[in-house]
C-alpha cells in the first residue's frame, strides 16, 4: 500500500490484530521491509504490525539527498498520524534503530517501548560516511554491495539467500542510500538518551562487525533500565539469520514490560479477544449471569491471563496444541470454537489436519474421526 505524508510517498504494509498493541518495524540502510518477514509473522495474531520502506528505499519515494534523522522520524510520525496510530512499540535495526531513538526523544508520548537492534547512539565516523557517500554517488550502490553484504551476514548463510539480499541492496536508489548515509553521519544521540524513560531492549548479533556488541552494550548503558542481549550466530541482520531467536527475545520483552503490568483479568481478556474474536467474547459476556460470573472470571484470569500469555512458544503453536487436545478429549463444542478462531491466529487447515493425524495415532482413531467431522463441518460453516 502507498500513502503520501510529509511531502513524499511511502510504501507500507499493515496486517495483524487491529485491536492489539501496534508494533512498527523499521529497516536498515540499503534494505526494505521484507527483511522483517520472519520476525513480524508470529506477532500478527496478537498485534497490529506495521512495516514500511523509509524514504529512498524499497518502493518509497527517493527525494534528493541529503536527509537528516529528523526527516526519517518525521516520515514515520506522519505515517502513524495517517493510519491513526496514537502510540506504538518501535522495533528498528541499524539506522532503523536510530530513527526509533529520534522519534522517542522527539515525541516520547507516541512511543510505548523500543527494541533497538544492531545499532548505536552514533554509528561510524564523519569520514567513513563521507567515503561511503562518495563511492555510491560516483559508482552506484552496486560498487559497495559485496563489502556491505559481507558485514550483514555470517558465512553460514546459504549462498543463494545471500545473493538475493545482495540484489535488494544493489537496487537501492543512490539518492536514498547516500541521503541516509548523510543522516547517519550527522546523528549522535549520546548526550540525549538519558532522557528516554520507555521500556527498552537492545539486541545485537554476536558476530556483528558493523555495529559491534560493545557498541550496542554501550547504547543500552545510556538508557535507563534498558536490557541488552546477544543473538547467537548472527551478524548485522539477525532478523534474517536468526529470526526465531529475535522473536523469542522480543516476545519475552513485550510480555514482561508491556503485558504484565496489566492485571491478569485485563491481560486475559485481551488475549481471549485476540484468539476467539470480539463477536464471540461479546456474546459470552452478554450471556454471563451471576451464577457463572465467578467461573468466567476464573477462566479469563487463569487460562487466558496466565497460560495463554506465557512466553516459550508462540500463540499460533499454542493454539494448534489446544486444538489437538480438544480433539483428543472429545470436546466437540470447544473444538469447533477453536477451529473458528484459527482465522485469528493463522493456524491453517493443513496444520489442523496434521494435528488431527497425531491425535489418531496417540489418542485413538475414534477421537480423530469425530474431530475430523467437527473440523470439516466448521470449515464449511466458516465459508
Amino acid at each position: 500500500m502507498f500513502i503520501t505524508t510529509n511531502n513524499l510517498t511511502l510504501h507500507y504494509t499493515q496486517k495483524g490484530n487491529k485491536s492489539g498493541d501496534t508494533l512498527i518495524f523499521i529497516n536498515s540502510l540499503g534494505s526494505d521491509w521484507r527483511i522483517w518477514d520472519k520476525v513480524a509473522q508470529p506477532f500478527l495474531a496478537t498485534h497490529r504490525v506495521l512495516r514500511y520502506d523509509k524514504r529512498g528505499h524499497g518502493l518509497s519515494e527517493a527525494p534528493p539527498a541529503p536527509y537528516t534523522m529528523r526527516d526519517h522520524a518525521a516520515d514515520l510520525l506522519g505515517l502513524m498520524d495517517a493510519l491513526d496510530i496514537a502510540q506504538a512499540t518501535l522495533i528498528g535495526i541499524s539506522v532503523g534503530g536510530m530513527i526509533a531513538q529520534e522519534l522517542a526523544l522527539w515525541q516520547p508520548q507516541r512511543v510505548t517501548a523500543l527494541v533497538l537492534c544492531d545499532t548505536g547512539a552514533r554509528i561510524g565516523t564523519t569520514q567513513s560516511w563521507d567515503d561511503r557517500i562518495a563511492a555510491v554517488t560516483q559508482h552506484g550502490v552496486e560498487s559497495i554491495a559485496d563489502m556491505v553484504v559481507a558485514r550483514w551476514f555470517t558465512a553460514a548463510l546459504p549462498a543463494p539467500t545471500r545473493a538475493g539480499w545482495r540484489n535488494m541492496l544493489a537496487r537501492t536508489p543512490v539518492a536514498g542510500y547516500a541521503g541516509t548515509c548523510a543522516a547517519l553521519r550527522d546523528c549522535d544521540q549520546t548526550e540525549h538518551l538519558a532522557r528516554l524513560t520507555c521500556p527498552t531492549l537492545v539486541l545485537c548479533g554476536d558476530s556483528d562487525s558493523s555495529t559491534s556488541p560493545e557498541l550496542n552494550r554501550t547504547l543500552a548503558g545510556l538508557i535507563a533500565h534498558a536490557e541488552f542481549a546477544l543473538i547467537a550466530n548472527a551478524a548485522h541482520l539477525p532478523c534474517i539469520e536468526q529470526p526465531v531467536a529475535m522473536v523469542k527475545a522480543i516476545a519475552a520483552f513485550l510480555q514482561a514490560k508491556i503485558q504484565n503490568p496489566k492485571s491478569k483479568m485485563e491481560a486475559g481478556m485481551a488475549v481471549r479477544r485476540a484468539v476467539l474474536g470480539n463477536a464471540h467474547v461479546d456474546r459470552a459476556e452478554a450471556n454471563k449471569t451471576e451464577f457463572d460470573a465467578d467461573f468466567q472470571q476464573f477462566i479469563t484470569e487463569t487460562a487466558w491471563g496466565s497460560v495463554w500469555t506465557r512466553g516459550g512458544i508462540d500463540r499460533k503453536t499454542r493454539h494448534l496444541l489446544t486444538i489437538a487436545l480438544m480433539a483428543a478429549l472429545g470436546k466437540e463444542h470447544e473444538l469447533a470454537m477453536h477451529i473458528r478462531a484459527t482465522q485469528n491466529t493463522g493456524v491453517t487447515p493443513d496444520e489442523v489436519k496434521e494435528a488431527l493425524m497425531q491425535v489418531a495415532v496417540y489418542a485413538g482413531v475414534p477421537a480423530a474421526n469425530v474431530a475430523f467431522a467437527v473440523a470439516k463441518r466448521t470449515y464449511l460453516e466458516m465459508k
